[in-house]
């Protein structure tokens, strides 16, 4: 099982191997081409620092406990008609994402995230709708 707070299911959307630190970035595209190879994978949706987080490089200021992170966690989660502590399959979570959310949604839910500009996480989202699951990432 992994476990995952809200706005890293849209992480995991726009993903294409960048991230904050090599170590991150390893944890990152490991669990992700967990859940594309193996969509049935449970994700328990979590408040807080997630197996993702584990991975943030320490520079002083601990960007996965930032209040505007929960904010965002639980806006996605709203968004998806979803709960904390909720465990469910990751393909459920796509399924999900085809039916409540579209590109645009991005740029008012993840407003102040600094990914945002790449424009990934629309192309994800795109992904899903179109049936074609997570980017692959080499």
């Amino acid at each position: 099982m992994i476990q995952l707070r809200g706005h890293h299911l849209f992480c995991l959307l726009g993903y294409r191997g960048m991230g904050y630190s090599k170590e991150y970035v390893v944890n990152m595209t490991k669990l992700h081409q967990r859940l594309r190879e193996y969509p049935d994978t449970v994700v328990e949706l979590v408040e807080g620092p997630d197996q993702l987080c584990e991975k943030y490089p320490n520079s002083g200021e601990y960007h996965c406990k930032d209040q505007n992170i929960y904010v965002r966690d639980a806006v996605i989660l709203e968004k998806l008609g979803l709960k904390l502590g909720e465990v469910l399959p990751w393909h459920d979570i796509e399924h999900r994402v085809k039916d409540f959310v579209i590109p645009s949604d991005i740029q008012t839910v993840c407003e102040t995230c600094n990914w945002r500009s790449y424009g990934v996480c629309e192309e994800g989202i795109q992904h899903i709708i179109d049936g074609k699951g997570l980017w692959e990432v080499k």
